[in-house]
C-alpha cells in the first residue's frame, strides 16, 4: 500500500514522524529530516476479549478526530470503536533532547462490560540487500537491526509474548509468539497485557521508540533502553509543549493578532503550522531544507520531494527572515549553499539537507540565480554587510557562471547544457529563468555598492568591481531586450513561457513578482495576466501551473494561487488578491498544512501535504495583505 498522504508531522532537530489522519505513524526519519526513513509500516492493534486483533488505525467501527495540542508539534488521535464502546486517546510526541518518540494511549471503557485489553505492536523494517533487517528480542524491547542503525521498541511494563518471524501467520487472530529470540525477519512483534478495564475505568499505556546509531554496540543499548525507562515522561511532554510554545512565540515575526473570524482563525492556524513546520523540514547542522516530508519513495507518481532545491530553500528563507528565523537563514547560505556549489559557480537541481548531491536528471539555471538574489534579499532584513562580505565570492562565481549561460543563449551558442525550466519538465530557454537571471545581476549590483567601502583600500578590486557592474548593468538591458523580443507572442498578446511551445504559465508573473524585471501595470503585463484567467484558471478559483498541464491531471497548484495574489497585491487589485488567497485558505488542510495541489472536486489537499515552499509563499503574501490592510 502506498503512503501518499503525510496528514501530520512531528519532530525535533533528529527526529521527524508523520501520520495518517487515523494516527498510524507512517514515517520515521533520523538522523536528518530526509534520510534516513526506516518504517514500511508500524501497526499498533487490541486485542479486545475474545475478538480477533483490533488495529487502532483502520477498523470500520472506529470513528476518528484528530488534533495538535495548541501550540505545540504533538499530535493527538481520538479512536472510538463504537463495537467495543472503547475510547482510546493516542498522543504522539519526540522529546526535545532525547532521540526518543513516545506514543501514550489512554484507554476509557465506555461500554457496561470488562474489556480485558490486549495490545499488539507489529513493525516492519524497510530492507535491502546492502542493508538487511533482523529482529532481536531482549530486555523486554523489541530491537530492530540494521548495520547502521537499530530501532528499538520498548515500554516500562514487560512483554506480555514476542514474534520474531512469521509475524503475519498469526497476529490477525490478535496472538502472537514463538520460540526465537532472533531472527532474519524485516518485520517482528510484541505485546503486552493491559489487564481488565471494568466500565468507565481509564487505563495509560506509553510505548517509547528509540533510534541507536549501533556504535555502543548491544549492551550499549541496553544500557540506553534501561536509562530511558527512568524519565518521567509527564516531565517529558509538559517539556515538549513549553518548548514548542515558546518556539512559536518566538517567531511570531509578524506579531499577528486577528479579529476573532473563522477566516481569521484559518490564517492564524495555517501561519501557526508555518512556524512549527519548518524546523522540522530544516537540517541543524547544514542549513539545508527539505522541499517537504517523502511522500513516494517508489518513484510511482514523481521524482521524490524530500530533497533540497536551493530554488526552493530561497523562498523559504526570505519567508523565515519574516518568522525571525535569521540564525537558520544566515546557516543555510553560509554553510548549505557554499558546500554544494559546483567548480564552476552553478549549483545542481536538489541536494540531500547534508549537502551531498541527491539524484538529478539536469540542472536549472533558476536555482543559481535564486541564491544570488537570496543572499542579497536576506541583507535586506538582517543589514549585516559581514554575511555579504562572507558570501561575496560565492556570489561572484556564481554570477560568472550565470553570464557565461547568458552569452550562449543570447549569441545562440549554445556551448552549455540548456537548462530545464523551473517545473523540471522542458529544456530550452524560459522566461523565468531570464527574469531570474536579471534579478540576480541587479542584486550583485547592489552587493556590490553595499561594499564598496571595502574595496577602497585595495585600488586593482575596486576597478575590477566598477567594470564589473557597468558590464552587469548592460546585460540587464539585453535581458530585457531579449525577453521582450522573444517571449512575448503578438497573436496572442501575451508573454509565453518559452519561445517554443508559447505555453501560458504561472511562472511568467515571475517577471513582476519577485524578479521586478517588468512593473504590473505595464500593458504587455496587464495582457498577459488577462490571458492567464482565460486559460489556467479552473471553474474552483484555483490556478494551474500552465496550459495543458498533465501532471497529477493538472490540478490546481496553491503557489499558483498566491502567485497570482501577489500580482494582484503589486497592481493594487485588493478584491482579486483578496480572492485568490481565500481559495488558498477554503483548501488547507485540517492541520493547517498547505498541499502543493487542490483536488478542484473536494477543495482538499492532493498530493504534498505540509509542502515547504507553499507555506513559504503564504507567509510572504500574508505580510504583503497585512501590510495594506486587507488582514487585520
Amino acid at each position: 500500500m502506498e503512503k501518499y498522504f503525510n496528514d501530520a508531522i512531528i519532530g525535533n532537530q533528529n527526529i521527524t514522524a508523520s501520520y495518517t489522519k487515523k494516527g498510524e505513524m507512517i514515517r520515521l526519519l533520523y538522523p536528518n529530516t530526509d534520510y534516513k526513513q526506516f518504517i514500511d509500516f508500524f501497526h499498533i492493534g487490541l486485542k479486545i476479549n475474545d475478538s480477533n486483533i483490533v488495529y487502532l488505525h483502520k477498523d470500520i467501527n472506529n470513528v476518528y478526530e484528530q488534533y495538535y495540542t495548541e501550540g505545540t508539534n504533538i499530535l493527538n488521535t481520538e479512536i472510538l470503536n463504537t463495537y467495543f464502546k472503547l475510547k482510546v486517546i493516542q498522543t504522539d510526541f519526540v522529546c526535545i533532547k532525547e532521540n526518543v518518540l513516545v506514543r501514550r494511549f489512554k484507554f476509557v471503557n465506555e461500554n457496561v462490560i470488562d474489556l480485558n485489553l490486549n495490545l499488539l505492536v507489529h513493525s516492519k523494517l524497510i530492507s535491502t540487500d546492502n542493508n538487511q533487517v533482523s529482529g532481536l528480542c531482549q530486555n523486554d524491547a523489541l530491537l530492530q537491526y540494521m548495520h547502521d542503525y537499530t530501532i528499538c521498541t520498548f515500554s516500562k511494563e514487560k512483554i506480555l509474548s514476542s514474534q520474531i518471524n512469521n509475524t503475519v501467520a498469526s497476529i490477525n487472530e490478535g496472538q502472537i509468539g514463538d520460540k526465537d529470540y532472533v531472527g532474519m525477519s524485516t518485520d517482528s512483534s510484541i505485546s503486552y497485557d493491559l489487564n481488565t478495564l471494568k466500565p468507565n475505568e481509564e487505563k495509560t499505556f506509553e510505548l517509547y521508540i528509540y533510534i541507536d546509531d549501533n556504535k555502543s554496540g548491544l549492551y550499549g543499548i541496553d544500557k540506553t533502553i534501561e536509562r530511558i525507562r527512568k524519565i518521567d515522561f509527564k516531565t517529558e511532554y509538559d517539556n515538549v509543549k513549553k518548548y514548542w510554545r515558546k518556539y512559536l512565540k518566538n517567531h511570531d515575526g509578524l506579531n499577528l493578532d486577528l479579529t476573532d473570524t473563522l477566516r481569521n482563525k484559518k490564517i492564524t492556524q495555517i501561519y501557526e503550522r508555518t512556524i512549527l513546520l519548518y524546523p522540522l523540514l530544516t537540517n541543524n547542522e547544514t542549513g539545508g531544507i527539505s522541499a517537504a516530508i517523502e511522500v513516494d519513495e517508489k518513484l510511482t507518481k514523481c521524482g521524490r520531494y524530500t530533497y533540497c532545491w536551493p530554488r526552493d530553500a530561497v523562498f523559504i528563507t526570505k519567508a523565515m527572515d519574516i518568522l525571525n528565523m535569521q540564525k537558520e537563514v544566515d546557516r543555510f547560505y553560509k554553510v548549505f549553499c557554499k558546500n554544494t556549489q559546483s567548480r564552476n559557480g552553478m549549483w545542481e537541481q536538489r541536494f540531500f539537507t547534508d549537502g551531498k548531491l541527491a539524484p538529478c536528471w539536469g540542472y536549472q539555471i533558476d536555482e543559481t540565480a535564486s541564491v544570488v538574489y537570496g543572499v542579497y534579499d536576506h541583507y535586506l532584513k538582517t543589514m549585516d554587510k559581514k554575511f555579504l562580505k562572507d558570501n561575496l565570492k560565492m556570489v561572484e562565481k556564481a554570477t560568472k557562471f550565470l553570464k557565461k549561460y547568458l552569452e550562449d543563449v543570447i549569441t545562440g551558442k549554445n556551448e552549455m547544457h540548456v537548462s530545464y525550466d523551473i517545473w523540471e519538465m522542458y529544456e530550452g530557454v524560459h522566461l523565468y529563468s531570464m527574469a531570474s537571471i536579471y534579478s540576480s545581476f541587479n542584486a550583485m549590483i547592489k552587493i556590490y555598492e553595499e561594499l564598496k567601502e571595502e574595496f577602497t583600500k585595495n585600488r586593482v578590486k575596486q576597478e575590477n568591481v566598477n567594470k564589473e557592474k557597468e558590464d552587469l548593468r548592460k546585460l540587464l538591458v539585453e535581458i530585457k531586450e531579449y525577453c521582450l523580443k522573444n517571449f512575448y507572442d503578438e497573436n496572442k498578446k501575451s508573454f509565453v513561457r518559452n519561445a517554443e511551445d508559447k505555453k501560458i504559465d504561472i511562472s511568467i508573473l515571475g517577471t513582476v513578482y519577485p524578479f521586478n524585471m517588468f512593473t504590473p501595470k505595464e500593458k504587455k503585463v496587464i495582457n498577459t495576466v488577462e490571458r492567464i484567467n482565460m486559460t489556467i484558471r479552473t471553474y474552483t478559483g484555483g490556478y494551474q501551473r500552465f496550459e495543458n498541464d498533465h501532471y497529477m491531471d493538472g490540478k490546481p497548484w496553491v503557489i499558483a494561487n498566491l502567485w497570482m495574489t501577489n500580482y494582484y497585491l503589486e497592481s493594487g487589485e485588493n478584491k482579486k488578491a483578496r480572492e485568490c488567497f481565500d481559495f488558498v485558505l477554503k483548501t488547507a488542510g485540517m492541520h493547517g498544512y498547505l498541499a502543493e495541489q487542490i483536488d478542484n472536486n473536494t477543495m482538499s489537499p492532493a498530493w504534498i501535504i505540509g509542502l515547504g515552499w507553499s507555506h513559504a509563499m503564504f507567509i510572504i503574501t500574508l505580510q504583503k495583505m497585512i501590510e495594506k490592510g486587507l488582514i487585520k
